[in-house]
């Protein structure tokens, strides 16, 4: 698909697939509907195959980093990839804080330790960068974190527009 910079990529049209993956996927939908009382999207948690294609073909951006000491993605949907500019496998490499440009990391710390005290934010918008460092916006935010049924803490994941 050509982009407005002529640039060209090959977008994947089936989500990735493995064992580890899966689960955090399950975690994504779990935490959301868990932390915030509503459904990130209508298919059941239980079956994978159907999770998998309803979270990558979400009509929402949705992307969820791990708790290493500088989170890196492991996770973006068919449609952060696009607005990134990058295939899933870059896109699982990247340092979360790499998504803001530098001016506006401060904004985005602040933002994920509200997220680490409360459970999960609304409504947030902020600048992001794309692979070839074309900015957007993304709007009605809500990052939450990534709880398993113990209350501990996987990472958090963002869904936006």
């Amino acid at each position: 698909m050509p982009a407005a910079n002529g640039w060209r990529w090959n977008m994947p049209s089936l989500p990735p697939s493995d064992t580890g993956l899966v689960e955090r996927l399950h975690l994504i939908v779990v935490s959301y509907q868990r932390l915030t009382g509503k459904a990130l999207i209508e298919a059941s948690a239980h079956d994978a195959s159907a999770l998998r294609m309803a979270l990558w073909e979400s009509p929402r951006a949705i992307v969820a980093h791990g708790t290493e000491d500088d989170p890196v993605f492991f996770y973006g949907n068919r449609l952060a990839l696009k607005l990134f500019g990058m295939s899933f496998e870059e896109f699982s490499c990247l340092p979360s804080r790499l998504s803001a440009e530098p001016l506006a990391q401060e904004a985005r710390v602040k933002l994920l330790e509200q997220v680490t005290r409360q459970g999960y934010v609304e409504g947030y918008a902020g600048m992001r960068i794309t692979k070839d460092g074309r900015r957007f916006m993304i709007s009605d935010t809500t990052v939450w974190n990534l709880l398993d049924e113990r209350g501990v803490c996987h990472g958090q994941a963002a869904v936006f527009d």
